[in-house]
């Protein structure tokens, strides 16, 4: 899909890990270089969504800064005006603390987006909401959404029409996500 740009969400504080998670490393690699060697087989506009940009320092790509919008739907709204600007009509976005996305997350979301807003990854029944394929026109509904106290991309997606694409949950769900010390054992632990 060459009409995509990839927003990676960092913005979080990441307090259950003692704060910079973008930073922690797996394997020896930082959990955002991961997620930008990732990024960057899906589009060539790419951008990493940041609450200010000490938060990410010494990273090969364009900072974009949250939208004064608590967690992540500020970093969805950033990401949507970086499409936009980049003159892509879709924007992909995931988050940096998920180390083990799946190669075809990009192919399965966009082959079933359909006439929805968004394609959202689901796996083992959770959704997975900044695990993401989103039109840029959904940033025409974010206003209104935002402006009515709304706060959850979840909630975002279910009122702008989004379709759930599902992988199958096992011991190696490919959304596992390092939001604690322990996380990070687990995941180091699943490391080739």
């Amino acid at each position: 899909m060459t009409s995509v740009a990839v927003v990676i969400l960092a913005g979080g504080e990441g307090l259950r890990i003692g704060g910079e998670k973008p930073l922690r490393r797996l394997g020896g690699m930082r959990l955002i270089d991961r997620a930008l060697r990732l990024a960057r087989g899906w589009s060539d506009a790419l951008a990493i969504a940041v609450r200010h940009c000490a938060q990410t320092p010494s990273v090969d790509a364009e900072l974009i800064e949250d939208d004064e919008i608590a967690g992540p739907l500020g970093g969805l709204a950033a990401g949507l005006r970086f499409a936009r600007s980049e003159g892509r009509a879709f924007l992909l976005t995931i988050p940096a603390d998920m180390p083990f996305l799946p190669p075809d997350l990009l192919h399965r979301l966009s082959a079933a987006i359909g006439s929805n807003c968004c394609a959202l990854a689901s796996s083992g029944g959770h959704l997975h909401p900044v695990c993401g394929l989103w039109r840029f026109s959904a940033l025409d509904r974010l206003d209104g959404y935002i402006a009515q106290g709304g706060q959850s991309l979840k909630g975002f997606a279910a009122l702008a029409g989004v379709v759930e694409v599902e992988w199958p949950a096992n011991s190696a769900d490919p959304f596992f996500n390092v939001n604690s010390a322990d996380d990070l054992a687990v995941a180091e632990s699943r490391l080739p």
